[in-house]
């Protein structure tokens, strides 16, 4: 299976430790992270993702937003930078071990967090990555899965 994700929450979940906007929210996210912990592959999309599924089912209307939109750019190109490759929405790519290690450690020294400015969590994130990631929920495995496909 694939795990659709839209461009900034490539960065939520390298430092989600359980915490969200709702207890249905958390939950799935929690299976999300367990699932891309397994090795399953992400497809990048463009709006509302797996993540943002909660969310919708209560009719918030943020996931739509210009301004979520507007973190999704600038998140996929940091990404694409970090990971030096190009990214568009349709593009597949694993969470390795490798990969995540490369993207948690641009992020600690917020050379991945252009995205992440006027969010809520930001102080949270931050609070993780100091802490080197400690009780993080996406724990990748060495993974035999390329890096990336393309879609």
């Amino acid at each position: 299976m694939t795990v659709r994700l839209r461009a900034h929450h490539l960065l939520c979940v390298l430092t989600y430790v359980g915490k969200g906007y709702t207890p249905a929210f958390v939950a799935n996210l929690d299976r999300i992270a367990a699932r891309l912990s397994d090795g399953e592959d992400v497809l990048i999309v463009e709006g509302p993702d797996d993540i943002c599924a909660p969310l919708l089912e209560g009719g918030d209307g943020h996931c739509h937003t210009a301004s979520v939109r507007r973190r999704d750019q600038i998140a996929l190109a940091e990404v694409a930078s970090t990971l030096e490759r190009d990214l568009v929405a349709g593009d597949r790519l694993t969470l390795g071990a490798a990969q995540l290690a490369n993207l948690r450690g641009s992020y600690a020294v917020e050379r991945v967090q252009g995205a992440c400015g006027g969010c809520q969590w930001k102080p949270l994130c931050a609070s993780v990555a100091a802490s080197g990631y400690r009780d993080t929920r996406l724990q990748a495995t060495s993974s035999t899965h390329p890096q990336s496909q393309e879609a």
